[in-house]
């Protein structure tokens, strides 16, 4: 009788998977020797157990093998087969017209146009979506007015200082030009020797304007009663010579 045959699927049993398991292995590597020795091929072959152990095999060294099969996948893959590469592109081209078609159709909707096709939920759905963009373009249009006018008043209000100041400013040199009128109407009304003999002070003083002459400051004593005898006071004399 022959062998029936064996459904490929996984072992419940674990005894039984790993007795499998273990022949299956020494088979696929003695499948992997001979292929190397009959056909004079480079082979690698790793196996990772259930429980993580590795097996491999490699008919010279592990590292050539993965270094060659690594520098052949680098060179398919510069020099692309030129029918994959349209195909690729006309995947690309068909994927993108879909998409703009996709688009133009929302663009309707949100318009309000072309809402035939679409049921109860997802014109919910689409004015709910309104509604959440008008909200943000609320938002930002209330905040663009907000900055505004504080800006309109901090311009506002530097130009009030600005006047205010000017305004100070002219009001000052108006009183020093009215200062220096009165001031010029009283030295030319009056001139030194009348102002001395209104002045109260019983003293005078004569100022020399000549810089060549020595500074000389006397004092006269006030006149005396006429029932009082004028007694002998000493003179003083200040000279300062510059």
């Amino acid at each position: 009788m022959g062998r029936g045959k064996i459904v490929i699927r996984r072992i419940d049993n674990s005894t039984s998977r790993q007795v499998t398991f273990s022949k299956r292995r020494n088979g696929i590597f003695k499948k992997a020797k001979e292929l190397a020795i009959l056909c004079d091929a480079e082979v690698g072959l790793m196996i990772f157990s259930s429980t993580g152990r590795l097996y491999e095999y490699s008919s010279t060294s592990m590292k050539s093998v993965i270094d060659r099969y690594g520098k052949a996948k680098e060179e398919q893959q510069a020099v692309p087969n030129p029918n994959s590469e349209l195909k690729f592109w006309q995947r690309e081209a068909a994927s993108l017209r879909q998409q703009l078609h996709n688009l133009q159709e929302y663009h309707r909707q949100l318009k309000g146009e072309d809402l035939s096709r679409l049921n109860a939920k997802e014109l919910q759905s689409l004015e709910n979506q309104l509604e959440t963009s008008l909200r943000g373009i609320r938002s930002k249009k209330d905040q663009l007015l907000i900055d505004e006018i504080h800006e309109l008043n901090r311009k506002l209000q530097a130009s009030l200082f600005h006047q205010e100041n000017m305004d100070l400013y002219n009001k000052i040199n108006l009183m020093h030009q009215e200062n220096a009128e009165l001031h010029k109407k009283i030295y030319e009304t009056e001139g030194p020797s009348e102002v001395n003999r209104e002045s109260p002070t019983p003293y005078n003083f004569a100022v020399v304007e000549n810089t060549n002459v020595p500074v000389q400051l006397g004092l006269s004593t006030p006149p005396q009663q006429n029932n009082i005898e004028p007694s002998s006071a000493p003179k003083l004399g200040l000279q300062l010579n510059p």
